[in-house]
């Protein structure tokens, strides 16, 4: 049995991502439909084999579908997302307007499944930040084990996650740098090539931004609101893969040894942990893969129950495209996704 599926934003990097993803691991669907805005209407995107032509979200009727990704703004999501999940559809939605309402699941399912049980208060799962995402995955079997009591992250997150128009300011830079000298900015504030920018996001009235809010925000919702986490987002010069310097404090021991073994077996994550020059995992080598990776796991000293961990994943995968389809995997595998009886156009 397969469903009609619908991704909106199928023209941005996500939504691209999603349908590469979607055919990746082979989804069982009987009918996919790329939406978009009505200027992209007509605009062909790939779904394996295929070739799909770009339809309006506007003229879209959302009653003939089963699941919906939404690769949208967080404005653009407030206002479509509810609508979607009324007329029928279950909407995991990738933007950040949801993912704090106490009547939408926020998920990752290697860290909460069981939440989506309750997915049907609006019919809308939210996915959590790209930063988020890859932390609480690595995260949550520690918590299990010894108890966080705080963490202090450093991201070095990619220009992918600021869209095409970031992707696109760090390759014109980076060409014109020794030529013409680097091209002003315009996504980001100051120059990104050869450069990084510790500031992600809008600034709110404690001084951290609000991609940093985000992070606590939402690994309290998904792991414990007792964890003490406070977060420093930068901007790196790498096109994909969003990599974070991570210390934990613990409430109970757990030393380097056992951490290394606990998050080998640990789902979603692989190890790539051995101390010589080549033993730890980089953003260019993570790029295309599923997995979280996690690397210089190490005891921290100056406090009594402490590690370091370096945290890295492809962010348009795990931060973004690859957990909203593990959704609705997840989804799947419960019996939780309720087709209709309409014939497929």
């Amino acid at each position: 049995m397969g469903y009609r599926v619908a991704v909106v934003g199928a023209t941005g990097n996500v939504g691209r991502e999603m349908l590469n993803i979607l055919e990746e691991v082979q989804f069982p669907i009987d009918k996919i439909h790329a939406i978009a805005s009505r200027r992209s209407i007509g605009v062909e995107v790939s779904f394996g084999d295929k070739i799909i032509k770009c339809q309006d979200v506007e003229q879209f009727d959302f009653s003939t579908v089963d699941v919906v990704l939404m690769s949208v703004s967080g404005a653009f999501s407030k206002e479509w997302s509810p609508k979607i999940g009324a007329a029928g559809p279950i909407v995991i939605d990738n933007s950040s307007a949801f993912r704090m309402d106490p009547d939408v699941p926020l998920v990752v399912p290697e860290v909460n499944p069981d939440d989506v049980l309750w997915a049907h208060k609006k019919n809308i799962i939210a996915n959590p930040n790209c930063s988020t995402a890859q932390l609480v995955v690595a995260l949550k079997p520690l918590h299990d084990r010894a108890k966080i009591k705080r963490v202090v992250v450093s991201t070095y997150q990619s220009v992918s996650g600021a869209g095409k128009e970031g992707m696109d300011e760090l390759f014109d830079q980076t060409k014109n740098v020794f030529v013409l000298g680097a091209t002003p900015p315009k996504k980001f504030p100051k120059q990104i090539a050869f450069n990084v920018i510790p500031f992600i996001g809008a600034f709110q009235d404690d001084g951290y931004t609000d991609e940093e809010q985000k992070m606590w925000n939402e690994t309290h919702k998904m792991i414990d609101p007792a964890i003490k986490l406070t977060v420093t987002c930068v901007r790196v010069p790498v096109m994909v893969g969003h990599s974070e310097s991570v210390n934990v404090e613990f409430h109970e021991h757990l030393d380097e040894d056992e951490a290394r073994d606990l998050l080998r077996e640990s789902p979603g994550l692989i190890v790539i942990d051995s101390r010589n020059d080549q033993g730890y995992m980089t953003p260019k080598e993570a790029q295309g893969e599923f997995p979280v990776y996690v690397s210089r796991i190490r005891n921290d000293p100056t406090v009594e129950h402490g590690l370091n961990l370096w945290v890295v994943a492809d962010n348009l995968r795990k931060g973004a495209a690859l957990n909203a389809v593990q959704i609705a995997q997840l989804l799947h595998e419960r019996g939780l996704i309720k087709t209709k009886a309409i014939a497929s156009a």
